[in-house]
């Protein structure tokens, strides 16, 4: 099976240990390049919004649906919000939502300077919450938990500590270089027929001699996944299955196919006709601009929506 070129924008699947881990490995470039151009956020919400779509990715990389899977993070800081959210196509997109001379006095007083707190420090208290969404017939699946931690990464490990679920670790890397920018992450799950959650290994001696060879198996596949470094993993001429390669060689690795991903907006006009239909006619008139039109823009991508009196009246005739 041939693997995409190095840079390419995807959801790599990986086994090792003979499939009782599993992960997957998302390197963002071209893409999030995309996302973030038409915002011109500060380079601190930039960084922030960068992680929270590798995330998100490497999460929805994680689960089988069929529809959209949405990560939201909400906080009192002067980033209150971000989104990213990723279909099972592999269309990705985000936004986040800040407020500047909040920002600027966070700034000014040095408590962004290392960079290595920006949960605290811009995001506050607030809650991460992730959401997969496979239409209007089925039920709607989410799960969330406290911002607690100094990184994104490290609330994604607290929700995953909490809910008692796979045993997972994951790993993430942001940067900006002439090039653009860079996000990656490396997420490793262990299966529950391995020593996770639900399994029987580990009853009576012969079972506790498992548990501790499963479990000296899982320290030692986490120490390799932590000794990726951010250089490794942002290095746009080293191929994903290469870094894979790198950590993991002695581990049966075995790669499944890759997804590739694109920064695509799902706004439409007739989308945004249908939002405003949804509100009375006088609600919808009080939004006119100087120059008599309905003007929305869609918060991800930036597209304006234009609508007239004439679109107007079209729009809320009844039929």
């Amino acid at each position: 099976m041939s693997l995409p070129a190095p840079s390419v924008d995807l959801i790599q699947p990986f086994q090792i240990a003979s499939g009782a881990f599993r992960g997957r490995l998302v390197r963002l470039t071209a893409s999030l390049d995309e996302i973030l151009a038409g915002h011109d956020y500060p380079e601190p919400v930039a960084r922030l919004l960068a992680e929270a779509l590798a995330l998100a990715a490497a999460l929805a990389g994680s689960l089988k649906y069929d529809g959209l899977f949405t990560l939201q993070i909400k906080g009192d800081g002067p980033v209150s919000l971000l989104v990213a959210d990723i279909t099972s196509g592999g269309d990705l997109r985000g936004y986040a939502k800040f407020d500047e001379t909040r920002l600027a006095e966070i700034q000014a007083l040095g408590a962004q300077s290392s960079g290595r707190s920006p949960v605290p420090a811009l995001l506050g208290a607030g809650y991460l919450a992730f959401t997969v969404d496979q239409g209007p017939d089925t039920d709607r699946y989410q799960g969330i938990v406290e911002l607690e931690g100094a990184t994104l990464t490290d609330c994604v490990h607290e929700y995953f500590h909490r809910s008692e679920q796979l045993a997972t670790v994951v790993r993430s890397a942001v940067g900006h270089d002439d090039s653009g920018w860079q996000a990656a992450s490396l997420m490793l799950q262990r299966m529950p027929s391995h020593g996770g959650v639900g399994s029987s290994a580990g009853v009576g001696p012969e079972g506790d001699a498992s548990a501790e060879d499963a479990e000296e198996e899982w320290r030692r596949a986490v120490i390799l996944l932590s000794s990726a470094t951010d250089k490794e993993s942002l290095d746009r001429t080293l191929g994903g299955d290469r870094l894979l390669y790198r950590l993991f060689h002695a581990d049966h690795l075995r790669l499944s196919e890759a997804k590739i991903l694109r920064a695509q907006c799902r706004c439409s006009e007739s989308k945004v006709a249908g939002a405003l239909r949804s509100f009375p006619r006088e609600e919808v008139e009080e939004l006119k601009d100087e120059s008599g039109r309905v003007i929305v823009t869609c918060e991800f991508c930036k597209s304006d929506y234009s609508f007239g009196s004439a679109d107007l009246d079209r729009l809320f005739t009844v039929e």
